[in-house]
This record gives structure tokens, C-alpha cells and sequence, in this order.
């Protein structure tokens, strides 16, 4: 499970490098991915909280950062509408 939270982290961030080097009109695409590839990760860190492989206060802070990278790319994704 930690390895599958790390794939999809690596691949997010591979996403919204290749995001900013798209001119804007190839973005959002790119952008849509990289917000589903999030949810994902959010669900499989839920889950690791559930079965009990990483501990409360380790969800509670990987979920705040979580949701703030959803925040602010979710603001990304505005602006170039």
C-alpha cells in the first residue's frame, strides 16, 4: 500500500511538471489528470487509516496537505478558464 501512495505521488508530481511546461490550451487535460491522480491518492491514504497501517495523527496531517495541493490546483484549473 505505502508503495502504490508512492507511485501515485511521484506520477502526481510528474503531472504538474508536465502541466507547466504545456502552453495553456493543452493544461487543463493534463491538470484533470493530475486532480483524478490526487483523489486516488487521498482514497488509498484513507484506506492506510482504516486498515490501521499509518497512525491518526499521520492521516490527519497528510490529509490537510492533501487537500490543500486539491485547493490549490483546483485554483490552477480556474484560471485557465
Amino acid at each position: 500500500m505505502g508503495q502504490k501512495c508512492e507511485n501515485a505521488t511521484l506520477e502526481i508530481l510528474e503531472l504538474l511538471f508536465l502541466a507547466n511546461s504545456k502552453p495553456d490550451s493543452k493544461k487543463p487535460a493534463v491538470l484533470a489528470e493530475a486532480d483524478l491522480k490526487l483523489k486516488v491518492l487521498q482514497t488509498l491514504v484513507r484506506i492506510c487509516s482504516d486498515v490501521r497501517a499509518i497512525e491518526k495523527n499521520t492521516y490527519i496531517s497528510l490529509e490537510e496537505t492533501l487537500e490543500e495541493i486539491g485547493r490549490m490546483l483546483g485554483g490552477w484549473i480556474k484560471s485557465l478558464k
